[in-house]
């Protein structure tokens, strides 16, 4: 079928028509809501790199942090369309948090260190269990 809602009469009362969310529409924004995540840690690396540069490349990395902000702020809210906001938004933010504390380290040189990977996979386990949980 297509279109984001399947729509079901329920036999008991004529009031009562409600969307039933497609399966193929529901895995479709949750690609969508982690792209929107990949895009929260692109505008965070663009905002570290703006404090690193002057003059026009900061306003290039500037640029890019607004363009980066847009698309994943499009892209939230139409994954969250079927996806409970506070999942939508939880994972969103967790998927941003991991990834620039990833870049931070990776790019920025920020310290590596046991509790930080410790903290950060804590992190990513409980993105995978709000995932579980949405299902």
């Amino acid at each position: 079928m297509q279109g984001a809602f399947v729509f079901e009469l329920n036999n008991h009362s004529n009031h009562n028509i409600g969307p039933i969310i497609n399966s193929k529409t529901l895995i479709m924004n949750w690609i969508i809501l982690i792209i929107a995540g990949i895009f929260e840690t692109v505008f965070a690396f663009c905002l570290g790199k703006a404090r690193e540069n002057e003059g026009l490349q900061m306003y290039a990395w500037y640029t890019g942090f607004l363009v980066s902000l847009i698309v994943s702020m499009a892209l939230l809210i139409k994954a969250s369309r079927s996806i409970p906001i506070g999942t939508a938004y939880a994972v969103w933010t967790g998927i941003g948090a991991a990834g620039t504390v990833l870049i931070g380290i990776v790019v920025f040189k920020e310290p590596f260190t046991f509790w930080r990977i410790f903290f950060l996979l804590t992190l990513i386990g409980s993105i995978v269990g709000l995932k579980a949980m949405a299902s």
